[in-house]
Formats: structure tokens, sequence, C-alpha cells
């Protein structure tokens, strides 16, 4: 779990049979607990919403704000939704029951993005077909295996038709809400969900908290909790170096620290020991000046 700006506040850790789906609440209701929160407003992406996910956050009274599939909606709201015409970064809210609302945005570079995916998703289907590699077991809804289906009994063919009419959601996205927040609001706080993913990112690649190659179970939460202790510390050096306008990110500041080494010196009267930093370059002495080190 992060804050705004990606800060991390609390983990769990699950055993890897567990669905992920089921690990949301429990998550959420220790955090609470632990920190005696009356409110809180649960951010998430579609990945982890179950209509069980949904109803068990209703039932204990969260706010929540979530990724929504548009296009599971019932064929009314679908309707609805494609008869918007929204332009580039509007927005419209759609009513539906227990006081949910279903925001809907559209973006142009998001419907570029879109339409390329699928292009390269049906191109990658026509250079399967063509070399004959898809067969009954392909048809299914994973992917863009959607666009294929099954003439007679044995021919897979793709359906252009389909592919087509896909085109109507891109640029489309959805944000299902029980808050009072403004659209805009929402929006704009489901967008944060990325420092999440930056987050995730730091923490498997700088601090390779993954592959863990432990086996028993206290010292697989031993390398979690120093990952999640480094990845503190990681994200507190990205904060300050912010708030010091600093034109250095927080790899280059790590990476330049890796460099700087000290010298311990005994005198031969006293034997009292001095310790000096060894620093042989500009850019070593500039990071030093940032955090006032002498």
């Amino acid at each position: 779990m992060v804050s705004t700006a990606g800060y991390p506040l609390a983990y769990e850790l699950f055993e890897g049979s567990k669905f992920e789906g089921h690990t949301m609440i429990p998550v959420i209701e220790a955090f609470k607990e632990k920190y005696q929160l009356e409110k809180l407003i649960v951010v998430a992406d579609a990945g982890l919403m179950s209509a069980k996910n949904i109803k068990s956050l209703c039932e204990k009274n969260y706010e929540f704000i979530l990724g929504a599939r548009i296009k599971n909606e019932t064929e009314q709201i679908k309707q609805t939704i494609l008869s918007l015409k929204l332009n580039d970064e509007e927005s419209n809210s759609i009513d539906k029951n227990d006081g949910q609302r279903l925001i809907v945005s559209y973006s142009t570079q998001r419907a570029k993005n879109d339409a390329y995916n699928r292009k390269r998703g049906l191109q990658k289907l026509e250079k399967a077909l063509a070399s004959r590699k898809l067969t009954k077991k392909h048809i299914n809804n994973k992917g863009y295996n959607k666009y294929l289906k099954l003439d007679g009994e044995i021919r897979i063919s793709i359906d252009y038709d389909k592919f087509q009419e896909d085109g109507k959601w891109d640029g489309l996205k959805g944000y299902l809400t029980n808050t009072g927040l403004t659209s805009k609001e929402v929006i704009e706080n489901y967008k944060q969900l990325w420092f999440i993913e930056k987050t995730f990112r730091i923490s498997k690649s700088d601090l390779r908290i993954r592959p863990i190659y432990h086996y028993r179970r206290k010292r697989i939460e031993a390398h979690v909790c120093i990952a999640f202790a480094a990845c503190k510390l990681y994200k507190e050096l990205e904060r300050q170096l912010y708030k010091m306008e600093a034109k250095i990110s927080p790899e280059e500041a790590i990476n330049i620290l890796k460099t700087i080494f000290s010298i311990t010196i005994t005198t031969p009267y006293s034997h009292t020991k001095h310790t000096r930093l060894l620093l042989k370059n500009r850019e070593q002495i500039d990071l030093l000046k940032l955090f006032n080190v002498p």
C-alpha cells in the first residue's frame, strides 16, 4: 500500500497459492485497525475488483475509486456510454445502483494507443492463422483471441466485424466510485496509481525484492522487510532531492555515493583516529553539499 506520491505505507505477505482477488480487504482492514483511521478512500485498478470485493467495500462503508470494466456493463449502460460523444479529456457521469457512479472519460491519445494495440493484436492473429498454428483451443476471450471464430467444424477465421466494432471503445476509460468527489477529482486520484507501479518497479529492479532465493518463511519475511525499509529510504531520498530542486535522480545520487570512500588515519603520537572522506570529483562534492555533509 502506498500514499499519494507513492510513499510506502504498509505491506502484507500471502502464500503463492492465495488468489490475488482475496488479498485486498484483509490488507485494508489490518491497516485501518493498526492506525485507528476513521476514514480512507480506496483507489485500486480493475484487476483487484471482483464483485465480491466491491460488495465487501460497500458493506464495510468504504469509499472507493475503482477501475471499471465498461465493456462488461449492461447493454443499456453500454449504449449510454457509446452515445456520449465525448471530446478529448471530457468526461461524463452515469448513476448506478446503491449510490455508485460510473464516470467515463475520453482521451485522444488513449484512443490512438488502443487502436495501435488492437491492430498489432490483429496482425499477430493473422500471422498465426497463415502459419496454421491456431486450433479450436485458441477460440476464447483471452486478449485478442476474442476476434477468432469457427467457420463450420474445422476452419478457424478472424471476425473482422468484431474487430471493427471494438474500435468504438477506443479512448474510453471507466471509473466506478461511491464518493462525493467531482468527476475530475475521481480521475485525478485514479491517475495516482502510476506511483504504485513505479514503487513496484523500484522494489523489483533497484532493490531486487524478486526473485526471492529463500524457502523458509522467516527468511522470506526478513528479505521482504529489508526491501520494504530500503524502499522507504529510496522514496525519502527522492522526496528530499525534489524539495531541494536537485537536478539528479535518486539512482544517480546512489551511484555517486557508491564512489565515495573514507580513510581513517591514526597519528603516531596521540594515537587519535581521524576519518576523512575521499572526494575525487565535482559531482561528489556537490552531492554532499546538498545534504550539508562536511
